[in-house]
């Protein structure tokens, strides 16, 4: 119960604005900054949120970010972006050990420099899947927006690793074994993400490399029988990545076979609590959709159906 309260005003300081003291920032009992990888001196790091009771297994959670980061050298990490606060924290409150990833993003680093990163996180936590106290074969994976992307890419890419590379963490699977998704561009041929590329997307002509790259960066694209099952999660009112495309994958999934869902927030936005602009007294004001369904307990519970059952 006190964690739960001390998450909501976290959620409230962070949505007003307002600083946060290093103190409340470390609620739950989280292991900052555990590097995954290197990337030429450049340390690729994650927080790993360890629940009071674990249940013996991991969640990836990625954040949205539209796959960019500020240049700056104080730039904040995409692991403090306050979306965890909203996903990763109730997860470990269930008793999952929650992994949240900083990845390399635009404008320094461009695709698939994101999906590199991300696939080698999963390798890293299967590999040491002992010492974190989880079954290295049940990883479930959530993100939202760019991060849900993401998540989505590992759930139905190969991920197959190679046995021939060097590192042993490189040899292992990056495959995980249920995703949920909130506001997925799973398309990008139809909406394309040009941070993730550096390219203009109305230059791309068919056939051409950069029409080629929108395909292979399109989860979509990759979808087949043996993907693990997905829950979609997508405001109806989404202005930023359109709610068909969640529509468009969760048809791609069911004809191929695999177990997925769709839930509709209505009137929802893109935010991370699916947030929509009203014009109030003449001036734009950020709602949250008095009628969303429970979409945290929905995400609990499709991890727990699928990976605890």
């Amino acid at each position: 119960m006190k964690n739960k309260l001390l998450r909501n005003v976290l959620v409230l300081v962070l949505l007003s604005g307002l600083p946060v003291s290093n103190s409340l920032a470390s609620e739950p009992r989280v292991e900052r900054n555990v590097a995954y990888g290197m990337y030429s001196g450049l340390g690729l790091m994650m927080d790993v949120y360890h629940p009071d009771t674990p249940n013996g297994i991991g969640i990836v959670f990625i954040s949205g970010s539209g796959w960019t980061r500020e240049m700056s050298l104080d730039a904040t990490p995409l692991t403090r972006t306050g979306q965890e606060l909203i996903y990763a924290v109730p997860l470990a409150e269930a008793g999952y050990t929650v992994f949240n990833i900083n990845h390399r993003a635009a404008p320094r680093f461009r695709y698939p420099a994101p999906i590199e990163d991300v696939q080698r996180a999963v390798r890293f936590i299967r590999y040491h899947a002992e010492s974190f106290g989880i079954d290295p074969d049940k990883i479930g994976a959530m993100g939202g927006s760019s991060g849900a992307h993401l998540v989505s890419l590992m759930g139905v890419m190969d991920g197959a690793g190679d046995p021939t590379d060097p590192s042993p963490v490189n040899q292992v699977s990056s495959k995980v074994q249920a995703v949920v998704t909130r506001a997925a561009p799973m398309d990008l041929r139809q909406d394309p993400g040009a941070p993730l590329f550096g390219y203009r997307s109305n230059a791309t002509r068919p056939g051409s490399l950069e029409a080629k790259l929108l395909s292979d960066a399109s989860p979509i694209t990759y979808v087949t029988a043996d993907d693990p099952p997905f829950l979609l999660i997508h405001g109806d009112a989404d202005p930023v990545v359109p709610f068909e495309l969640s529509e468009k994958m969760y048809g791609a999934l069911k004809e191929a076979g695999v177990e997925a869902e769709l839930i509709r927030v209505p009137g929802g936005g893109h935010g991370p609590r699916y947030e929509y602009n009203e014009i109030v007294d003449g001036k734009s004001v950020r709602k949250v959709p008095d009628n969303a369904p429970d979409y945290i307990g929905a995400m609990i519970g499709w991890f727990n159906t699928h990976l605890r059952g």
